[in-house]
C-alpha cells in the first residue's frame, strides 16, 4: 500500500487525475475498465480529467466504466440520483461511448436480478471484452464505508441491496430537502467486487473523514470498518489532504 499526502484538495485531485489518465492510456488495445465513485471527494478529479480530455491529453472513447453504487429506488432523472450526478459532472463532458457506461439501475422492479447481472458484468461476463475492473477509485465514508458497504457484523462480497445507516443518511441529507427524502437503501458493489479490481485508488479528503482515516491507518481488518479490507489487497494507492 502506498500513501501520498498533499497540502490541499487541489493537489490531491491533480494526482488522482494523473493516475486515472495513465491507466486509461495504458489500456489494452486502447480500452481500460474503471470503477467510479460519486460524492464530493472525486469532483476535483473529474473536473481535471474533463480539462485533460478537452486538451487531447486523455482519450475516453474506448474506456468502460462501472459505478460503485446507486440509491434504490430512485429515478434516473432524479436530481440526486447517481446516474444524473455522473452525467452532469463527468460523462456528458468527455468523449466516452454511452454504451460503455454502467451504473446500477435504481428503477429496476427486480432488484435481485439487477444485482446478479451487474456483478456478472463487472467480472467480464459472457460476451464482454474485458476481464474485470482495472482501476477502482473509491471515496471514504465518515463511518468507514466504501461504496455503500456499511459497518456491521458481516459484509457481503458481491453486488447487493444495502440498508443505509442513519449516519450515512444524515451525512447525505444536505443533498435532499429533508432526512425523510434520503433513500434508506442502495445497490452497491460488495467488498469482494471491490477487492477483485486489479488496482485500487482511495481518495480521502476533509476533516469530516479524519477519524475514519485514522482508524483505517491502524491496519486492523474489521467488518465494523469496511475500508479496512483494503489492507488485504496487493495494489492500493491512497491519496489524502488530511493533516493528522
Amino acid at each position: 500500500m502506498r500513501i501520498e499526502y498533499f497540502g490541499n484538495y487541489d493537489e490531491m485531485s491533480d494526482r488522482a487525475a494523473e493516475i486515472v489518465a495513465k491507466q486509461v492510456g495504458n489500456g489494452l488495445r486502447g480500452s481500460s475498465v474503471l470503477g467510479l465513485p460519486t460524492g464530493s471527494t472525486p469532483l476535483g478529479m473529474y473536473k481535471k480529467l474533463i480539462k485533460m480530455n478537452e486538451a487531447g491529453k486523455v482519450d475516453f472513447s474506448e474506456t468502460v466504466t462501472y459505478n460503485l453504487d446507486e440509491y434504490y429506488p430512485i429515478k434516473k432523472d432524479h436530481p440526486q440520483s447517481y446516474y444524473k450526478f455522473m452525467c452532469d459532472n463527468f460523462f456528458d463532458k468527455i468523449n466516452i461511448n454511452p454504451e460503455n457506461i454502467n451504473i446500477p439501475n435504481g428503477e429496476t422492479d427486480n432488484i435481485d436480478l439487477e444485482c446478479k447481472e451487474y456483478e456478472f458484468k463487472i467480472r467480464g461476463g459472457s460476451g464482454l471484452l474485458h476481464n474485470g475492473i482495472d482501476l477502482m477509485i473509491l471515496g471514504l465514508g465518515a463511518n468507514g464505508h466504501i461504496g455503500f458497504n456499511e459497518p456491521g457484523d458481516v459484509l457481503l462480497p458481491d453486488t447487493h441491496i444495502a440498508d443505509l445507516t442513519e449516519d450515512t443518511r444524515e451525512m447525505n441529507k444536505r443533498f435532499f430537502d429533508s432526512i425523510d427524502k434520503v433513500p434508506t437503501k442502495a445497490i452497491t458493489m460488495g467488498i469482494g467486487s471491490i477487492l477483485k479490481s486489479k488496482k485500487i485508488l482511495l481518495l480521502v479528503s476533509g476533516d469530516a473523514k479524519k477519524r475514519a482515516f485514522k482508524k483505517f491507518l491502524d491496519t486492523t481488518v474489521r467488518t465494523r470498518n469496511p475500508v479496512s479490507f483494503l489492507h488485504l489487497h496487493k495494489d492500493v494507492t491512497v491519496l489524502s489532504d488530511i493533516q493528522l
